[in-house]
């Protein structure tokens, strides 16, 4: 299936884009981010505040491995981790229903940027001191009788945005 080994993955171009998963209590929606992280060669993944870190056998349960491939860095505050991203260029925008967002099919990442995403807690979302250091908010619009979707769901939503927005990579 022509399918990296680790360690093409770890030498092999990375889509522009960190997650941030901040206060995340589900090992399983982690796990569901690396998984997705990987199958779209993330730059990183950012875990910070309650949100656990590898090695877990309940992360693995739905990583699948992917915890090993791609590149993490945990975080006591999120804060910390926008601020470093933001030094070294990255925009960072969280993913949040909030005044002023944009939303998704009107944000269009653009080539030779560096972008990361901040995924909040599965109940109260991304705390509004996060919200404002942001560079903005990215909002996916719904249309239901809930507003609100599983955090793992919503990665892999912005995760696609994302890639087919910018450069493929259907190398290797």
């Amino acid at each position: 299936m022509n399918r990296l080994s680790v360690d093409e993955f770890k030498s092999a171009d990375k889509l522009p884009l960190i997650v941030i998963l901040d206060d995340v209590r589900s090992m399983h929606n982690v796990g569901s981010v690396f998984r997705t992280s990987d199958a779209f060669r993330l730059e990183a993944v950012y875990l910070c505040g309650i949100t656990s870190t590898p090695p877990s056998a309940e992360i693995h349960k739905t990583a699948l491995g992917a915890e090993d491939s791609v590149d993490w860095k945990y975080y006591t505050d999120v804060c910390e981790a926008v601020r470093e991203l933001q030094s070294k260029g990255y925009e960072v925008y969280a993913v949040e229903q909030a005044e002023g967002s944009t939303m998704l099919q009107d944000f269009i990442p653009r080539n030779n940027r560096k972008y990361a995403v901040i995924l909040g807690n599965e109940v109260k979302g991304v705390h509004q001191e996060v919200i404002d250091m942001c560079d903005g908010c990215l909002e996916i619009p719904q249309y239901g009788t809930k507003h609100s979707m599983n955090v793992s769901v919503t990665g892999g939503i912005i995760i696609w945005h994302f890639q087919e927005s910018l450069l493929p990579l259907h190398t290797k």
